[in-house]
C-alpha cells in the first residue's frame, strides 16, 4: 500500500485558536487545505494553504452553498486506510487523503436569537457542507481526526510538539481520543439539527414520528437525587431565562433536587403578576401569598405552613428588599431565588453560609420548545407544557349562591395555587394567602383533610380549589362541615349533579372552570 501524504482540511466560521493549530500542522509537515475565506485568512497570516477549489477542480457555486461537497474531499476523508482497495482507488482517481478535519458550523443558533432576523436569512445560516464534513470525519474516526470544538485544539498542538515530524495522525491522537472527538462531533450535529427543527416548528407540537430536543450542558451538579448519582444542568437551545439560566451568587453548589424544587418555586410564583412569595417543599408550594408590601407577603407565605417551610425554597417575583430579609431572620432555607436583590439584602443573605442564592432572569414559554418531557422505562413521554390560562369571565357558577367580587378573587387565587400542587391537589386560600393544601394523596378527601388541618381556624369562609373534578359528594360534605365558603373545580364528573346538589344543600358557592390542571 503506497503512502499518501497527510492533509488537514479547515472549514471554520469560528477562528478561535485557528492560527496556532494550523501553524502546528504546517510545521509538522501536513498539507493545509481550506475553504475560501478560511484559506484567505491563513494566507494573510503567512501560512501556505490550498483552496478547496484547487483540490476539487471546481469553483464554489450557488453563493457558497456548495464548496466541499465533492468526491475529492469526501473520498479523501471516508477512505479506510486499512483497506488496500480503498487506498488504491484513491490513487487511481488522484485523490489525496484528508486525515484531519477542522470544522465548525455556521452560527445558526446565535443568528436566529436575533428577533429581527427573517426566515430567508435564517435559512441561509443552515450549514450543509460543514455538517457533511463533520459526519464523514466522525464516521471514519478510526483513521481520521475530527476537531469540531476549538477547546480541543490546544491538546492537539501539544501532542504534535511531542511527536517526530512526519508521524501519522494516529500516532499523535489515540484511538480513544479520536472516538471521543467523533462523539462530540455527532452530538454537535444532533444539537444543531434540533435547533433548526425547533426554530422551523415555531414551538408547535412535533409533526413527525421522530423528534430531537437540543440540550446544552451548563455545568455539573454536586450530585443527583442521591449523593451516589451524578447530574448536570442544561439549557434549552433558545432559552435565555428561567431557573436553568439562573446565576448563583452565593452558597453551596446546587444538586438535582435543588433545581427541581427551585423550578417548582419559580413556576408557582410566576403564575402571579402581583407581588408575591412562594415557599416550596419537595416540589409543592406549602406557602404562597401576595401583598403590596413584600415583607408582609413573605410573612403570610411563611405563616401558611411554618413547619414545612424549614429547609425549603423561597421564591420572590420582585426585587428582594432589606426589610424582607430581616423578616426572614431565624427561618432556614436551602435555596432563595428572585429576579434581583438590593445591595443591603444581598449582604445580609450572604451571611447564610450554606443557603444557595439565585438570581433568575425572566422566562417566557416562547423561549423554548413547548414540550414537557419525561423518562419512562424504555423511552419517553412528551406533552405540551400546561400554559393554558382561563379568565374569570369564562367560568360558570353552578350553585344557587353566587360569589361576591371578593370571593371570586379568592377563588381565582386558590385556582392558580392549585395548578402547581401535585395531584390530587386541594388548596384552601383567603385574602391572597394560601392557608393549607393537600398534595399527592390517593383521594381528594384525604387531601382536603390535610389542607383543613393546616388551615386550622382560618378555614372558615375560605376558598377551596381542586385541580381536577370532584367525583363524589363526600369532598363537598367535608368542606361544608368545616365551613369552607366556596369551591372552584373543573367539573366534568358523571356525578356533577350530585356534587352541585350537596353544595346547594349547604349553601356553598361552587364554580366550574371547564379546565383541569392535574400535575402528576
Amino acid at each position: 500500500m503506497s503512502k499518501i501524504n497527510q492533509n488537514v482540511l479547515f472549514s471554520v466560521s469560528d477562528r478561535t485558536g485557528l492560527l496556532d493549530l494550523a501553524k502546528a500542522f504546517s510545521d509538522f509537515g501536513y498539507g493545509l487545505i481550506a475553504t475560501g475565506k478560511t484559506c484567505q485568512y491563513l494566507s494573510e497570516n503567512n501560512l501556505e494553504a490550498k483552496d478547496v477549489s484547487g483540490v476539487t477542480g471546481f469553483p464554489e457555486i450557488l453563493d457558497g452553498r456548495v464548496k466541499t461537497l465533492h468526491p475529492h474531499i469526501h473520498g479523501g476523508i471516508l477512505a479506510r486506510r486499512d483497506l488496500a482497495d480503498h487506498m488504491d482507488e484513491l490513487k487511481k482517481l488522484d485523490i489525496n487523503s484528508i486525515d484531519v478535519v477542522v470544522v465548525n458550523l455556521y452560527p445558526f443558533i446565535d443568528s436566529v436569537k436575533d428577533t429581527d432576523i427573517n426566515l430567508e436569512d435564517a435559512i441561509e445560516q443552515i450549514d450543509i457542507g460543514g455538517v457533511a464534513l463533520m459526519r464523514a470525519a466522525a464516521k471514519n474516526y478510526q483513521h481520521v481526526v475530527v476537531l469540531s470544538d476549538p477547546g480541543n485544539y490546544e491538546v492537539v498542538v501539544d501532542r504534535l510538539s511531542q511527536q517526530p515530524s512526519g508521524s501519522s495522525i494516529v500516532d499523535v491522537i489515540s484511538l480513544e481520543e479520536r472516538q471521543k472527538f467523533a462523539i462530540e462531533a455527532f452530538e454537535m450535529v444532533s444539537y444543531y439539527d434540533s435547533a433548526i427543527s425547533s426554530y422551523l416548528s415555531k414551538n408547535i407540537y412535533p409533526v413527525g414520528d421522530q423528534y430531537a430536543v437540543g440540550l446544552k450542558k451548563l455545568t455539573d451538579l454536586r450530585y443527583g437525587e442521591n449523593p451516589h448519582q451524578s447530574a448536570i444542568v442544561g439549557a434549552n437551545i433558545f432559552s435565555s431565562g428561567g431557573v436553568a439560566r439562573s446565576e448563583q451568587v452565593h452558597g453551596l453548589g446546587m444538586s438535582y433536587t435543588n433545581y427541581l424544587d427551585a423550578d417548582a418555586a419559580f413556576t408557582s410564583i410566576s403564575e402571579f403578576s402581583d407581588q408575591g412569595v412562594a415557599i416550596i417543599k419537595h416540589a409543592n408550594p406549602c406557602g404562597l401569598a401576595l401583598d403590596s408590601n413584600q415583607s408582609e407577603a413573605y410573612r403570610k407565605a411563611h405563616e401558611g405552613d411554618p413547619v414545612s417551610a424549614y429547609g425549603g425554597i423561597v421564591a420572590f417575583n420582585t426585587k428582594v428588599t432589606e426589610e424582607t430579609v430581616l423578616a426572614m431572620k431565624g427561618h432556614y432555607y436551602d435555596v432563595i431565588l428572585a429576579p434581583d436583590y438590593s445591595k443591603e439584602a444581598l449582604e445580609i443573605l450572604k451571611k447564610r453560609k450554606k443557603a444557595r442564592i439565585l438570581k433568575v432572569p425572566p422566562f417566557s414559554t416562547t423561549d423554548q420548545i413547548n414540550l414537557d418531557i419525561r423518562n419512562i422505562s424504555g423511552g419517553y413521554i412528551l406533552q405540551n407544557v400546561d400554559t393554558k390560562q382561563t379568565s374569570v369571565d369564562s367560568w360558570t357558577v353552578v350553585t344557587d349562591k353566587k360569589p361576591t367580587k371578593g370571593q371570586l378573587k379568592d377563588l381565582e387565587f386558590a385556582w392558580k395555587c392549585a395548578k402547581n400542587v401535585r395531584s390530587n391537589a386541594i388548596v384552601l386560600a383567603s385574602d391572597s394567602q394560601m392557608l393549607g393544601m393537600g398534595a399527592g394523596q390517593p383521594n381528594r378527601v384525604t387531601s382536603l383533610d390535610l389542607a383543613i388541618r393546616k388551615a386550622g381556624e382560618d378555614v372558615v369562609g375560605s376558598a377551596m380549589a381542586s385541580d381536577a373534578m370532584i367525583p363524589f359528594p363526600d369532598t363537598v360534605e367535608l368542606a361544608a362541615t368545616n365551613r369552607v365558603g366556596s369551591i372552584i373545580q373543573p367539573g366534568g364528573s358523571i356525578r356533577d349533579s350530585e356534587v352541585i346538589e350537596i353544595a346547594n344543600s349547604f349553601g356553598l358557592i361552587m364554580v366550574f372552570t371547564g379546565t383541569r390542571h392535574f400535575k402528576h
